[in-house]
């Protein structure tokens, strides 16, 4: 497993497990599955209502904390996003069964923002996370947040896919020193990704699947990723990126499948109004 240096030099996995829309109960399963497999970065939220899941799974799998790589996040909080946000990690702790997370998001760029920020910088520097950042966070609202804070956010976790390829976030984060993580790597499905005629023949190509080829074009681009399933198989399959080498022509090919095809628009107000009244 290759990983990659954060801004604040700890090491994070390039590749991880996520366990969006997965049940508390089936995540258990699933979470010691990937453990077995070789995952060592395990991504969750308070939202997804299955941190309980993730922390049994860690527990029974018997790997010293240290070797697992525990990410969660801060949803929304509307008042006193200060106090609340602190309070939120502890609940997420207590959930996890841990003392501390390797890196805390802040789920969405609503809410509190500014008061949140500053608890987690506090909560970073009080140990009970390794390293702090965002996710769903356009190029405006996280310069916003850099330039009114002391710590620079270590990740920025956004929907990234060959669909919706963000060329000028990737080199806008590298500037910063940014660490871009995908989410939806594999665009959930959508778009008929998998029987994509371009996708399809490069994965012929080199003899891996069009997973591992999308995956393997993420991380070649130097972008970190979170791609979620139950089935061991592809799990196997999803780590299995790091023996070939997308070329020049193949990236100039996937170049071409870009058309900003949204799973989810942060800036749509109505989106923004369904997020607002989800509770944490």
């Amino acid at each position: 497993m290759k990983s990659v240096k954060l801004n604040n030099g700890l090491e994070m996995p390039m590749v991880g497990f996520g366990v969006y829309q997965v049940s508390d109960e089936d995540t258990e399963k699933a979470v010691l599955a990937a453990l077995n497999a070789g995952y060592r970065l395990l991504d969750t939220a308070a939202i997804y209502g299955n941190e309980a899941g993730v922390g049994r799974a860690i527990k029974a799998s018997g790997i010293p904390r240290e070797e697992i790589f525990v990410t969660t996040k801060l949803w929304i909080q509307r008042e006193n996003g200060y106090e609340n946000t602190k309070k939120a990690l502890e609940d997420s702790l207590n959930r996890l069964g841990l003392d501390y997370v390797d890196l805390y998001l802040m789920h969405q760029p609503f809410g509190d923002v500014h008061e949140q920020w500053r608890a987690m910088e506090d909560l970073y520097k009080a140990g009970k996370a390794r390293a702090i950042g965002v996710s769903n966070f356009h190029m405006d609202r996280l310069m916003d947040l850099i330039t009114c804070h002391e710590i620079v956010p270590a990740v920025n976790q956004i929907e990234t896919h060959p669909f919706y390829q963000r060329d000028a976030e990737i080199a806008f984060h590298q500037e910063l020193g940014v660490v871009q993580q995908a989410w939806a790597p594999l665009a959930e499905g959508k778009f008929e990704i998998f029987s994509n005629p371009i996708l399809t023949q490069i994965a012929q190509k080199h003899g891996k699947s069009v997973a591992q080829v999308v995956l393997r074009w993420l991380n070649q681009r130097g972008v970190a990723i979170i791609p979620k399933s139950v089935k061991v198989e592809r799990m196997l399959e999803n780590r299995e990126i790091f023996d070939f080498t997308l070329d020049e022509q193949d990236l100039a090919q996937i170049a071409t499948l870009n058309r900003d095809e949204i799973i989810f628009n942060h800036r749509d107000p109505k989106m923004v109004k369904w997020l607002a009244e989800h509770r944490g």
